[in-house]
């Protein structure tokens, strides 16, 4: 365990070296964006390394095994867990209940449902809007990839921005895996921009919050305005998955 805190440590104030650097190259305040170390299929002992090496901020994926997680460092009072996955809407009420941020809220549908469990439990649920902005039909949220066409949604989130119990902070978006960082860029100003937009469109919400970037392309994303990084691998180590079918997932 001592070997693996001190490796996590490096990792992750390098990491944020990192990210100062790119936020200064972009004449911005590193105060500005926080990082979220995803831990998602980690064992506990890796998470539990990730916090005595300073993290605060973690991302999970799968409600189910967040809250596990979330349970069994119940005495850790200063973590914050963010969730980022797609989330199901049988899952729904495990986010209401143990999550401080949902990044990935991709419909009207599962909105209605959160803000109904949220409602129940006399809380709001802060959240981001994940919007796809690469087009992929494998990603989630709502089809961002051809501007001339944003009008088409608005509808849905001037809806969304009614429900009381929900708190849109901003959006959030996965660009097209690339291997290299800077084709990732086009797809992180799209993102920007969107959010500028809709700002402009319904000044009334709160857009402050930009989550992007991830171990493969987070300072590229830092100097187009991320304010939240999502960054595992290279923080914590390759996730440890279960079995085939979940490495493919």
């Amino acid at each position: 365990m001592p070997d693996m805190v001190s490796s996590i440590r490096q990792n992750y104030r390098s990491t944020l070296d990192e990210i100062a650097t790119a936020a200064r190259k972009s004449n911005r305040d590193p105060k500005e964006i926080r990082l979220v170390v995803v831990t998602k299929s980690q064992p506990l002992e890796v998470v539990q390394a990730a916090l005595e090496a300073g993290v605060r901020i973690l991302g999970e994926n799968y409600p189910e095994e967040a809250v596990m997680k979330i349970q069994s460092l119940a005495g850790q009072s200063a973590v914050e867990w963010h969730m980022i996955g797609h989330v199901q809407s049988r899952k729904a009420r495990l986010v209401v209940d143990h999550f401080a941020l949902l990044h990935s809220l991709d419909s009207l549908k599962l909105a209605q449902r959160l803000h109904r469990f949220a409602a129940e439990g006399n809380r709001v649920l802060p959240a981001l809007l994940e919007f796809n902005v690469g087009g992929e039909k494998s990603k989630a949220g709502w089809d961002a990839s051809d501007e001339q066409q944003w009008n088409r949604f608005m509808p849905e989130i001037a809806e969304l921005l009614e429900l009381p119990h929900l708190q849109v902070h901003g959006l959030m978006t996965m660009p097209p895996l690339e291997t290299n960082p800077e084709d990732a860029r086009s797809f992180f100003q799209r993102l920007r921009r969107l959010r500028d937009r809709l700002a402009s469109q319904f000044p009334e919400a709160d857009w402050r919050e930009l989550s992007m970037g991830t171990s493969a392309d987070y300072t590229v994303a830092v100097e187009e305005g991320a304010t939240l990084v999502r960054v595992g691998t290279a923080i914590v180590g390759a996730r440890q998955y279960k079995s085939d079918m979940e490495r493919e997932a």
